[in-house]
């Protein structure tokens, strides 16, 4: 039987988005989150390594009638892809439930919440392709050198 009445938490245990944080350090940023926002905190469920796999969160998205929502370690746990995003967003919302996230203290519960969160992870994805500092650098030097520069 489901603990009701509090929020799970969802750690990883691959990294994501370039990141690795220990499993037992995500689990006190989220608790320490939860005490500080006073959410009654249940035991955080673990992602598995494998990676693009999201079983767990999908089974803790189907736990939602039972609990009040879900703390993820961080935002960019989350799918990359934004049309799998958005199926997590449509489910907590169409619960009435809340999504939130410790590491960077925001939580999704309303329609503005999703477009906010959403912009802040679509940004981190674009950024991850954009040039380095050195790399612009040492194109404004060939562009330079080869009279490309305008």
């Amino acid at each position: 039987m489901i603990q009701s009445q509090g929020y799970r938490g969802y750690l990883s245990s691959r990294p994501f988005w370039g990141e690795r944080v220990p499993q037992h350090v995500q689990n006190l940023v989220i608790r320490n989150y939860c005490r500080d926002n006073n959410l009654r905190f249940l035991l955080s469920s673990v992602e598995v390594v494998m990676p693009n796999t999201y079983m767990i969160l999908e089974n803790l998205l189907e736990q939602l009638d039972d609990i009040e929502g879900i703390v993820c370690y961080s935002m960019f746990q989350l799918h990359h892809e934004k049309h799998l995003r958005m199926k997590v967003y449509s489910t907590i919302l169409s619960k009435c439930k809340s999504l939130h996230f410790a590491v960077e203290g925001l939580s999704l519960s309303s329609h503005p919440d999703v477009v906010r969160i959403d912009n802040i992870l679509c940004v981190k994805n674009v950024m991850s392709n954009a040039l380095g500092v050195d790399a612009l650098r040492k194109g404004i030097k060939v562009a330079a050198a080869t009279g490309t520069m305008k």
